[in-house]
Formats: structure tokens, C-alpha cells, sequence
């Protein structure tokens, strides 16, 4: 449970990151106005609190993992929003950093 846990907790940040940083530039690039800025703000902000109900209390850790899962977050947030296609190397690339994040996260430690 502690491993489902965490991964929701991870792709939960992703959402408020990616999604926070994707209305900032909706507001500030495209020309969509404060609003969207502010939208960007707050779920930036929620990211932040996300990664405090973590399992592991090692912000270190937490923080290397979540990169990965941010790379891999970002290519899948442009496919569904911006209808980004990712290529292969895209998709390798994805992959590696995801099984950085298994090997960071979820190995057997010693108590």
C-alpha cells in the first residue's frame, strides 16, 4: 500500500506541476491573462504541500525521484493537451527516467 501510495502521491504533483506551469504559460505566452497566471500560481503552490505526504522523509530523495516522473508527466501532459508526439527517443528517454525512479523510491532498505 505504501508503494500505490507514493506513486499517486507522485502523479498527483505532476498534475499540480505540470498544470500549474502549462496555465502560467496559457497566461503569460498566449496571452490568456492574469487569471490563468494565478491558476498557475496556486497549483504550483499545491505541488509543493503534495510531495510533504510522501512515505519516504528524505526530501533529497523525494525531489530526485519526482524528476522523473516530471519528465515522463510532461511528454504525457503535451500528447493529451497539446497534442505533442512524442518520438521514440522521447519515449526511451521516459522510460529510463521512470526506472530512475523505481531504483530511487521503491529498492529494499534496512531499517
Amino acid at each position: 500500500m505504501t508503494i500505490a501510495r507514493s506513486i499517486l502521491l507522485f502523479l498527483l504533483a505532476a498534475l499540480a506541476e505540470i498544470g500549474g506551469a502549462w496555465l502560467v504559460w496559457q497566461g503569460w505566452r498566449e496571452h490568456r491573462g492574469a487569471l490563468w497566471i494565478a491558476g498557475g500560481i496556486i497549483a504550483l503552490g499545491l505541488y509543493g504541500f503534495v510531495a510533504t505526504f510522501q512515505p519516504d522523509p528524505h526530501f533529497g530523495r523525494i525531489l530526485a525521484a519526482y524528476g522523473g516522473v516530471f519528465v515522463a508527466g510532461s511528454l504525457a501532459w503535451g500528447m493529451v493537451v497539446d497534442k505533442f508526439r512524442p518520438d521514440r527517443y522521447d519515449i526511451i528517454g521516459a522510460a529510463l527516467c521512470l526506472i530512475g525512479v523505481a531504483v530511487i523510491m521503491y529498492p529494499p532498505r534496512g531499517a
